[in-house]
């Protein structure tokens, strides 16, 4: 079993579905000759040729309204954007075509695409180049959003989400394309869409985050441990749907949550999260819920990311509340 970074484990991901099943096919802009951007399909096309990885002109809408009308008429199309700021263009093609299709036409057409879009800060970009936008997709009725936080979810979500008969929005953390290896198998495998993963047993305080959040969470589980406080984290891995009944059983046996993410805090997953608890395990809370997030401003300059981005220390101090309420 080899060890791969994230951006190793997604290209493996994308090369087994493309040599697995003909119907797949890759489109984007720069994903052909140059790789895409951060190399995701780098040798792709020179590997399964120019029919199905495909360098598209620069125009979000089209490409993904074109993978639509693939997967319509029968074809697997993953589709990338570069970057998912740049997503605001595909919201028709997404929320009014490709996640309606199904209810639109009482199961008879299904739309079998995946949309993958790097996403989340850290990394310096420019304007619009680290925005967390998942919450736009959870209130988007039809459409999957998955999040890795690492290496070997990140390849079998995204098989997961190519065998899905559904849309599957795919959001890769940037700040952990090439942080870090892990063993990733060979060949085909899947992590079920909307399931949780325990990324961390506790007893006294549920963490729950996704994506670039969750190395945060275990950092800050490591802090309270050395203070005699034992934390659980739960990766959340699919933000929709979300796995309600692993946050029910985490927070059923902690009595505590903290909810962390990049996004800005008002009308966040996060939120949607803290209903989840409530619903399930509101007479086993034994102190509010704390949300741990970015703020409500777009995504600042790089020269003050780092002030804006949950931290481990901003997450342990969170711990620290709910636990002397």
């Amino acid at each position: 079993m080899a060890e791969r970074t994230m951006i190793q484990a997604i290209q493996d991901a994308i090369a087994t579905a493309l040599a697995r099943d003909p119907r797949v096919m890759v489109l984007g802009e720069d994903v052909g000759k140059n790789g895409g951007v951060f190399r995701a399909t780098e040798g792709l096309q020179e590997r399964f040729g120019e029919d199905r990885v495909i360098d598209t002109p620069l125009a979000e809408s089209g490409i993904v309204g074109t993978a639509v009308g693939l997967a319509v008429a029968g074809m697997r199309p993953i589709a990338e954007i570069q970057f998912l700021g740049f997503i605001y263009e595909t919201m028709d093609q997404l929320a009014s075509q490709a996640a309606r299709i199904r209810f639109r036409t009482q199961g008879r057409f299904t739309v079998p695409l995946v949309v993958r879009a790097p996403f989340g800060g850290g990394v310096r970009t420019p304007e619009l180049h680290s925005d967390s936008l998942e919450a736009l997709f959870l209130h988007t009725p039809g459409l999957k959003v998955v999040m890795p936080s690492n290496p070997y979810d990140a390849k079998g979500l995204l098989l997961a989400a190519v065998e899905d008969p559904d849309p599957v929005l795919v959001l890769e953390p940037m700040r952990l394309y090439r942080l870090g290896r892990m063993e990733v198998p060979d060949g085909f495998y899947t992590v079920p869409i909307g399931q949780a993963r325990l990324a961390r047993a506790g007893e006294d305080v549920t963490i729950v985050a996704w994506g670039p959040t969750v190395p945060v969470a275990l950092e800050a589980a490591d802090a309270a441990a050395a203070e005699g406080v034992s934390c659980e984290v739960i990766d959340l891995r699919t933000v929709s749907p979300i796995d309600a009944v692993a946050l029910t059983r985490s927070v059923e046996k902690t009595g505590r949550a903290v909810v962390v993410h990049e996004a800005v805090r008002s009308g966040g997953v996060g939120a949607e999260v803290l209903a989840a608890i409530h619903d399930g395990a509101f007479y086993s809370l034994l102190a509010p819920v704390e949300r741990v997030t970015g703020f409500d401003t777009p995504y600042p300059p790089p020269a003050v990311e780092d002030l804006w981005l949950p931290t481990p220390a901003r997450v342990l101090a969170a711990v620290r509340r709910v636990m002397q309420a």
